[in-house]
């Protein structure tokens, strides 16, 4: 039968449960709607960029643009106008022209009617970054939008859609599947080091005490501010795509697999509770999400997926990346490391320190440094440096923010498209769904619908040496006009400051 939404108008997308597994409805492709697996677009020799949300992520992300060659920051929106405002002095500061300044509950919506943008970085709360993403594409901009771009299954299946018709990117920021250790596994088990990759584990454990008070909140009224009222509201691993995005680009996922089949359970809320009455002041009789949430997912070609999610409990830091391979084994927190025997290690070029090294113990640290370099990713290797000396959580969010100018610029598709998106966002219905109903299995939707096996293998794409050298040449000359006529402005409007 058609079970209806128990309690949330939010997550109430259509499913049947057929011999003890839900399956969700997949909505067909409109007419003459086409894919968007491996879309490429035409080369934006300048990519005009404009930026909405401009608290906890989205100020710092200004900053990081202005060191991309080839960039003009457009405009700043944010709901209070002071803090649009105060991003004007990265401009400054990088000898950039002032950008326009949008702000209010709707001003997002002014800003993407422009015809001079070409890319809309979204980073407001988790409720605004589909309606800024969906106004964004119907006014035909690029979007790129901050984790979890989508929250429920009705909106993954609007920006696919959106993505397919309007043939327009819709990324989601995940910045994680561009550390530098991300980027090295990846490297090596693209190239077989580990042999076939069986078995992944990825989390999120991040208690939030520190930051609980710091989260927007849209009145004097509201005591939860938006991400602890989220967790209240809604059960599932609502912030799955740290964990998840970087394993599921391993396992090719959508590219040559899929995820086929996710269990879901968490535990009672205890700390989640505590939380809503220490600052209501009032006992919290239900809050929906429990303090730890752990989800499993098989694939088609027979992988197992873990996921873990707990912002509640004390605990270390742990944003687990861990590959368990045929031949060899990586993690990532809270020890960071590979483990190969002396055997596979030879075979893999790098010659070991020892002759009787096991897969039982992680490699020393000079086994590890060889390896690393040998398999060093050259998106590592190309933006290291510079990556950590502008930052963005160690230099993952400027490299992130380089592949994704560096594909535009070069007409290229992107790094995650809007399947990844979808599948990385889905954790949170899906789950709860398979919680509310006894933990059942529930069927994971092909959003591709039906062309998940046409792309042989997740990869970056890259230019030709001579198009990347050209538009990195034309980048580098409109950068420097532009700081030409940034320094002019500055100086103007200080001038005009001291009448």
């Amino acid at each position: 039968m058609l079970l209806p939404s128990k309690v949330l108008a939010q997550f109430n997308w259509p499913y049947k449960v057929t011999n003890g597994k839900a399956v969700t409805e997949v909505p067909q492709r409109a007419a003459g709607q086409k894919s968007a697996l491996n879309m490429a677009t035409p080369k934006l020799k300048t990519v005009r960029v404009a930026f909405v949300g401009l608290g906890m992520r989205g100020h710092d992300a200004v900053e990081r643009w202005t060191h991309i060659p080839g960039i003009q920051v457009m405009a700043l929106c944010d709901h209070e106008r002071d803090r649009a405002e105060r991003c004007q002095e990265y401009l400054h500061k990088a000898s950039m022209p002032a950008a326009d300044i949008y702000y209010g509950e709707d001003g997002y919506k002014e800003l993407c009617k422009r015809k001079d943008i070409d890319l809309v970085y979204i980073a407001p709360d988790w409720k605004h970054h589909f309606p800024v993403a969906k106004e964004a594409l119907n006014n035909g901009k690029h979007v790129a939008v901050e984790v979890p771009a989508a929250m429920n299954l009705s909106e993954i299946w609007q920006l696919i859609d959106l993505s397919e018709k309007k043939r327009l990117h819709c990324m989601m920021l995940e910045n994680c599947c561009y550390d530098f250790f991300e980027l090295n596994s990846l490297n090596m088990a693209q190239k077989g080091v580990f042999g076939e990759v069986l078995y992944v584990q990825g989390a999120y454990r991040h208690e939030l005490s520190p930051y609980w008070d710091a989260y927007w909140k849209k009145d004097a009224q509201d005591k939860l501010g938006w991400r602890l009222e989220y967790n209240q509201k809604f059960r599932g691993d609502v912030y799955a795509t740290h964990g998840l995005g970087p394993i599921a680009e391993v396992l090719n996922i959508h590219r040559g697999d899929k995820m086929k089949t996710l269990v879901a359970m968490d535990t009672k809320s205890v700390n989640g509770k505590k939380l809503v009455e220490d600052r209501t002041g009032k006992p919290c009789t239900e809050f929906r999400n429990g303090d730890q949430t752990t989800t499993l997912i098989s694939t088609e070609n027979g992988k197992v997926i873990e996921i873990h999610h707990n912002v509640m409990t004390p605990q270390p830091y742990n944003r687990m990346y861990q590959l368990t391979g045929t031949k060899g084994f990586a993690n990532k927190y809270p020890f960071e490391g590979f483990a190969l025997s002396s055997d596979e290690l030879k075979k893999s070029g790098v010659t070991p320190s020892s002759d009787n090294l096991s897969g039982h113990s992680y490699l020393s640290n000079v086994d590890a440094k060889a390896l690393v370099e040998k398999y060093e990713s050259p998106i590592v290797a190309k933006y290291e440096k510079q990556a950590k000396e502008v930052g963005g959580h160690g230099g993952m969010d400027f490299i992130m923010d380089s592949r994704l100018v560096y594909c535009l610029q070069n007409g290229l598709p992107l790094d995650i498209d809007v399947y990844d998106l979808a599948e990385w966002c889905c954790l949170a219905e899906l789950g709860s769904i398979s919680m509310d109903n006894g933990n059942i299995p529930v069927e994971v939707p092909d959003f591709t619908r039906g062309q998940w096996n046409e792309v042989k293998g997740f990869h970056h794409a890259y230019a030709s040496p001579a198009d990347e050298a050209q538009a990195a040449k034309d980048a580098m000359d409109f950068t420097a006009k532009l700081k030409e006529k940034g320094k002019k402005y500055w100086e103007k409007a200080e001038k005009a400051a001291k009448k």
